[in-house]
């Protein structure tokens, strides 16, 4: 019998993260499936920082932003699957490949991050992401991150 699926709300978002306002981009992570799997859920609204110099006038979440929401969410799905909650958890982005856009994210989308957990043991942990919004693609991509537990070390 497989454990029920997790999930990760602001307050313990905030407990495995480093990130803080303006730079958290996840809202809630849903269907936490240990290392497989996790659903990040992004509200996206035109009060960001980002959109006063993106596009003024025409404001569209930029591309480098969905993938960074991408690997925050797989950081809260290794501390929610191991635990790892209060601590100095360090999280590097290492690499990004086949990063492709599909769709422009605006404000008033709902960003579905779709996460999986394609290597996730040891310290370089590989993923595959694919953002969604009402069900269309709007960014995919595969990427690596380093795990730190010691900053400063």
């Amino acid at each position: 019998m497989t454990d029920a699926l997790k999930t990760a709300d602001t307050d313990m978002i905030q407990r495995i993260l480093p990130h803080r306002y303006p730079f958290l981009l996840v809202d809630r992570v849903v269907d936490i499936d240990g290392t497989n799997s996790a659903t990040g859920i992004k509200n996206v609204t035109f009060n960001e920082p980002h959109f006063q110099g993106h596009f003024p006038g025409t404001p569209i979440m930029p591309g480098v932003t969905i993938i960074e929401a991408m690997a925050q969410t797989a950081g809260i799905m290794i501390g929610v699957a191991n635990d790892i909650t209060d601590t100095n958890l360090l999280i590097y982005l290492m690499s990004v490949d086949k990063a492709k856009f599909r769709r422009k994210v605006v404000p008033g989308d709902q960003l579905k991050l779709h996460i999986t957990g394609l290597r996730t043991g040891g310290k370089v942990l590989k993923f595959h992401g694919v953002a969604e919004v009402d069900g269309q693609k709007a960014a995919e991509a595969e990427f690596a991150a380093m795990v730190d537990l010691t900053p400063g070390a």
